[in-house]
């Protein structure tokens, strides 16, 4: 059973913080599912990292395609994961469930700080995973960097 790691962006915006995120997924050797439930959220997000630089290309696509089994990082609206992947990245607000931590290495929660709703949606998400015995940690950007807050030993 994986764990449920949760992000709490105060000073980066998303466009920002997940490049960084899937790059070490990456080098951890799992391929990504990106999930959020919104399409034209996610199309946006697919040109930010396609523009993003040269030296740190991160091979994606959109999920839909002839090759999504072959995609290191999948964008999705859906609780699919036809790459294989070993790690979701659940941004504004995608449903993630205990199922989905049972079956993955880590889940990521990111979730922007500066929206209230956003900060209440996570609390949900940390209290319906941690409840159900999902270990987790909270992370901050504080400072421009990552601090561990919170963390929840689980029971699984």
């Amino acid at each position: 059973m994986g764990a449920a790691y949760f992000y709490h962006l105060s000073e980066q915006p998303l466009e920002a913080t997940l490049p960084g995120l899937l790059k070490k997924s990456l080098e951890a050797g799992w391929h990504v599912v990106v999930r959020g439930p919104d399409a034209a959220r996610l199309d946006w997000l697919d040109a930010r990292l396609w523009a993003g630089p040269e030296e740190g290309f991160l091979p994606h696509g959109r999920a839909g395609g002839a090759h999504d089994a072959r995609q290191p990082i999948l964008l999705t609206t859906g609780a699919e994961r036809p790459n294989g992947a070993a790690c979701l990245m659940a941004v504004d607000g995608a449903e993630v469930s205990e199922a989905d931590c049972a079956a993955l290495e880590r889940v990521c929660i990111l979730f922007d700080g500066n929206d209230p709703a956003a900060v209440d949606r996570a609390r949900g998400q940390w209290k319906a995973l941690t409840g159900a015995g999902i270990a987790a940690q909270y992370w901050n950007d504080t400072g421009g960097r990552w601090q561990k807050k919170a963390e929840s030993g689980g029971t699984g």
